[in-house]
């Protein structure tokens, strides 16, 4: 029952092939923007309507709604909140939860970026915490036991930190 006033999307409009943005809005939005003479917040970049763009983001959202990636994203969500579990007994986590294809761990505390980001390659994967979270948004496509491995890097790490 939640619906946004204003919806921006791009990047991934097009499948990535090209540069290609939108802003979605409702019809009081709209209005609004819409409204004055000339109007005020009328905005178009350089490449606005480009008809190639329009027809690769026609395609790549085709794509998507004839192969929804959501029955993958709860796959990744159950793996991931499965995997990530353990860390939430540990003294030095605050926090452990997952929302679609994102896990996060959050500290007490924040971490040695640098140190911990190298502990990760050196565990195979590539994580990169951010202040007190260390997290992952792994594509859609990855595989059960590649999640699973990054998940586990992700406990064991984080349990070596103080």
């Amino acid at each position: 029952g939640i619906m946004p006033d204003i919806l921006c999307v791009g990047k991934a409009l097009t499948g990535g092939y090209m540069s290609f943005a939108a802003v979605l809005a409702t019809e009081k939005v709209a209005e609004v923007i819409s409204s004055g003479s000339p109007p005020e917040f009328m905005h178009g970049p350089t490449f606005m309507g480009n008809p190639l763009a329009c027809s690769i983001a026609c395609a790549s959202l085709d794509l998507l709604s004839e192969n929804s990636p959501l029955p993958r994203i709860g796959e990744i969500e159950g793996i991931l909140r499965r995997e990530l579990a353990p860390a939430a007994a540990l003294p030095q986590v605050a926090d452990v939860r997952t929302l679609g294809a994102i896990g996060v761990i959050e500290l007490h505390r924040s971490v040695d970026m640098a140190t911990l980001q190298q502990r990760f390659v050196d565990e195979g994967v590539w994580v990169r915490p951010f202040g007190r979270l260390v997290y992952a948004m792994p594509p859609y496509i990855i595989k059960d036991q590649e999640l699973e491995t990054l998940a586990r890097a992700m406990v064991r790490v984080v349990a070596e930190t103080e």
